[in-house]
């Protein structure tokens, strides 16, 4: 099975085409985060029955998956044991060795993984090594910062990817000028639409949100930090809280939902003193977030998934990085990289001095990741691709007499 590299709107236009019937359970959907369980979950629903969903136990508590799998309306996955909290080796090895033991013993027609996290890569390393079709949604990121585990996940899990679901363009252009066959490829869009369409709050549940948390729309700033660059070091932490403290003091509430990494963090560093002027609540939901995302004056943010769900949202964003995989979302305006500290209070006082006009601007900009129909595709080439492997499984289950 080949796979044209297409055009956001070609793909469009091939949509409604039936797909081949799959078994019940015969798609293993990969996962072990959060942000993976977001994007997975309209596909999930786009394949229906044939989804099985796996989930590696990478970051699993009730706060961080239980909740979301039942906001998200998602099965009840296979958890794997002993993959949290471990070191990134330890994580991949030991959600491979178990993956193996549960594709042997019930093989599927082929297994989808997301994105770049150590999930996604045991995910597919699993796959590889049992001749499983593979399927790499979000195939394509770049942020050529070798300094990111994930830039290494993304790439080698590219590169033994049976079909490559690119959500743009620019993410199709990267993987050809990697040397990648095109027929492998395919530009789907990305599920990110989808799913922020069909989560966000209506009106009156979005105006409740802001009264529960004492805000008003457009009034305060909505900030998010997790990854290890910002909270592995006493001085990245301090330079992050210690600019949301500064901001806190011009007159606009900055609400913090805070990660269990980063409450670890300024614990440890001594820096729970920048908290004091923050609004810190617990890690929020899907839908809840979005919906306090999609009022706020501007979002602060070292998260992938939030560079994306801001285009749908129409709202400005700092992403505190050195670098991004996701620059759809800065050449089009919504996003902007910048240093913590110092630089990062200028930039959000920037920012904010532009009030309606810049979100006047931002309303009127489509979002670069899609049209809102990636799971149908990717549900659809995934049928094809698995079609052939399922058929086969039937054969050797039952063969002519």
């Amino acid at each position: 099975m080949t796979f044209r590299t297409t055009s956001q709107e070609s793909t469009s236009m091939t949509v409604s085409r039936p797909s081949p019937r799959l078994a019940p359970r015969s798609v293993a959907v990969v996962l072990g985060t959060r942000p993976e369980l977001v994007k997975l979950a309209p596909l999930v629903h786009a394949l229906g029955p044939a989804a099985r969903l796996v989930h590696t136990g990478q970051h699993w508590d009730e706060a961080m998956s239980g909740r979301f799998l039942r906001e998200l309306s998602l099965p009840e996955p296979q958890v794997l044991t002993g993959v949290g909290g471990r070191p990134r080796a330890g994580q991949i090895a030991a959600s491979l060795d178990q993956l193996d033991t549960a594709f042997t013993a019930d093989r599927p027609a082929a297994v989808v993984v997301q994105g770049d996290t150590n999930a996604t890569l045991a995910g597919a390393l699993a796959a590889n090594a049992r001749g499983i079709p593979l399927v790499h949604v979000e195939a394509g990121l770049r942020s050529h910062d070798r300094a990111m585990p994930e830039e290494h996940n993304r790439v080698m899990v590219d590169h033994i990817a049976d079909l490559l679901c690119a959500a743009t363009p620019e993410n199709a252009a990267n993987l050809r000028a990697e040397g990648v066959d095109g027929r492998r490829i395919a530009t789907t869009g990305n599920t990110v639409v989808e799913v922020v369409r069909a989560q966000l709050p209506g009106p009156a549940e979005q105006a409740a949100l802001l009264d529960r948390h004492g805000l008003r729309a457009d009034r305060y700033l909505l900030a998010t930090v997790h990854r290890p660059e910002n909270t592995d070091t006493a001085e990245a932490l301090g330079a992050v809280l210690g600019a949301l403290d500064e901001l806190a003091t011009t007159g606009l509430p900055v609400l913090l939902p805070l990660h269990p990494r980063t409450v670890a963090a300024a614990e440890r560093f001594g820096l729970t003193r920048l908290l004091a002027r923050l609004r810190v609540v617990e890690p929020l939901g899907y839908a809840e977030f979005l919906g306090l995302a999609g009022q706020a004056a501007l979002l602060v943010s070292d998260s992938g998934g939030v560079q994306e769900e801001c285009t749908v949202l129409g709202r400005p964003l700092l992403v505190v990085r050195r670098s991004t995989e996701r620059p759809e979302a800065v050449d089009t305006g919504f996003a902007a990289l910048v240093s913590p500290g110092a630089d990062l209070a200028a930039a959000a006082r920037a920012r904010l001095a532009e009030g309606p006009t810049l979100l006047a601007r931002l309303a009127a900009v489509p979002s670069p990741y899609g049209d809102g129909h990636a799971a149908e595709r990717i549900a659809r080439l995934t049928a094809e691709l698995a079609a052939p492997s399922a058929a086969a499984a039937r054969r050797i289950a039952n063969p002519p007499s």
